[in-house]
């Protein structure tokens, strides 16, 4: 059980931390504190570290024995390399949900597509939005590429709904025309909406951190 819990405050530390970088929130050059992360987070160091570590491996971050952690960052062209790289994975994803998924999984993603169009304007429409992709991607019953874009993914900042309201309305549209595809077995069409889907959201968050790169990193601590 403790395991458990080490794992669970390790992740959410990394997907906060990874969520702040990714935004600017934690620019390039700053200096982390471990002590004050540790008391954020109200653990004990060890899953704190192992975070970082996992971040560093992503290229986030540096871990130098006598200069501390530092966030190296990751600048918008590399963003959008990586919402392009995903958004192939993901389009692929869809083509072969469409040609591989069962009648009770189709009926599964209507049913979550329309839990997400339910949670229009909260909070909670983030965690029903990663519901629907994980399934699409599941659906697709390639292990493979499952594990790609598990990898890939951690380039969108979980709250990114929270940081682009317009495109809520936007995401409802691709999801109903997607399920529409998947219904209709249509695997090009599939993924194109896959595709286009991912970079149109890489393109809002590079256009997002460039225009506070101008402003200053304050401007994106929201």
């Amino acid at each position: 059980m403790a395991t458990d819990i080490a794992g669970t405050v390790r992740e959410r530390a990394a997907r906060e931390l990874r969520d702040r970088i990714l935004t600017g929130a934690l620019p390039a050059g700053t200096r982390i504190d471990l002590d004050a992360i540790t008391d954020e987070f109200a653990t004990s160091r060890t899953p704190v570290r192992e975070a970082l570590l996992e971040l560093s491996y992503e290229g986030l971050v540096r871990v130098a024995p006598r200069s501390g952690i530092t966030v190296i960052g990751i600048s918008p062209a590399d963003i959008m390399d990586s919402f392009t790289l995903l958004g192939i994975l993901t389009g692929q994803a869809a083509a072969w949900a469409a040609l591989r998924a069962s009648t009770p999984e189709l009926d599964q993603l209507r049913a979550l597509a329309a839990d997400v169009a339910a949670r229009a304007g909260d909070d909670a429409i983030g965690d029903a939005n990663w519901r629907f992709h994980q399934e699409v991607h599941r659906a697709a019953h390639s292990p493979r590429l499952l594990t790609q874009i598990k990898q890939a993914v951690r380039v969108v900042p979980s709250n990114f709904l929270r940081l682009f309201p317009e495109h809520e309305q936007h995401s409802l549209d691709d999801h109903d025309q997607l399920i529409d595809a998947l219904g209709e077995r249509d695997a090009v069409r599939a993924r194109e909406i896959g595709e286009r889907h991912v970079l149109d959201a890489g393109r809002s968050l590079t256009t997002w951190l460039e225009h506070n790169a101008t402003r200053g990193p304050e401007s994106a601590s929201g």
